[in-house]
């Protein structure tokens, strides 16, 4: 199955070619003077480069399982979800939960990102089913993941990139021991 390429002009480009998979599709830019010819060589380039898709992320299933595995990990397997799912409508933040129903949502823009991260988020989420807000019982749950602290660093730096306002709500509260 070959992957859907879209090529997008710009007369802001002139020399520049660059390529990216976004939303289950290939997208190469280029300057909008080249020629068809120019755009076919390049196209041909760019997807070399690219090299071949990577699997695809997880579906919601994928999702709950992955839950359960890192709730029985490292919760004891105390934090059970409803559902765990992908969403595409959370414009200024990674992860959303309610505890009341259970239901885990996590933003459409964390596929990309590597796997840990993910795991992170989840955690994360996890975590507020146990405990509301983000006091010191709650940051024990969430970084009993062994790459939280790594994953909030990419998280803030993707956030930056994003151009997202941090809110007092969103940074970290003092942890136990500090």
């Amino acid at each position: 199955m070959s992957e859907t390429v879209e090529v997008r002009r710009s007369a802001r480009r002139r020399r520049t070619v660059s390529v990216a998979r976004r939303d289950g599709k290939v997208i190469v830019m280029i300057p909008a003077s080249f020629t068809k010819a120019q755009e076919a060589e390049w196209v041909a380039k760019m997807l070399a480069k690219l090299g071949k898709p990577r699997p695809s992320r997880r579906s919601d299933v994928d999702l709950m399982q992955r839950a359960g595995q890192l709730s029985r990990r490292y919760l004891g397997g105390t934090a059970v979800p409803t559902s765990v799912r992908w969403v595409t409508n959370q414009n200024s933040r990674w992860g959303s939960c309610t505890p009341m129903t259970g239901e885990i949502r996590l933003s459409h823009r964390l596929k990309e990102m590597p796997e840990y991260v993910v795991d992170s988020v989840l955690m994360h989420e996890l975590a507020h089913l146990l405990q509301a807000g983000h006091g010191s019982e709650f940051w024990e749950l969430a970084d009993r993941y062994p790459k939280a602290e790594r994953a909030k660093g990419y998280l803030e730096a993707a956030a930056h990139a994003l151009g997202w306002e941090i809110s007092p709500d969103d940074e970290e509260q003092p942890r136990p021991g500090q």
